[in-house]
């Protein structure tokens, strides 16, 4: 148990220090699309959006199947 919360500890310690370098790119993203939007392309502003929700729907997706494989295991001990 102690080694499960020492692991959960370090996780959050460095999702939140990784975490520092990525604001700064937000900034950097939009400037471009901006700029490419402005010139009348709007394919690099199209492909950013299509990954934005690409990165968002992977943990969602992640956390159903955790879930629903823990309801499979969950109940097949019921059953037994």
């Amino acid at each position: 148990m102690r080694k499960i919360i020492q692991l959960v500890f370090w996780t959050i310690i460095f999702t939140c220090f990784k975490s520092i370098e990525t604001f700064a790119q937000c900034a950097m993203c939009r400037t471009t699309v901006e700029s490419t939007v402005s010139n009348g392309r709007s394919n690099i502003a199209t492909g950013l959006n299509t990954g934005i929700l690409y990165l968002l729907a992977a943990p969602y997706l992640i956390v159903v199947v955790v879930a629903f494989m823990w309801w499979k295991s969950s109940k097949a001990n019921y059953e037994l």
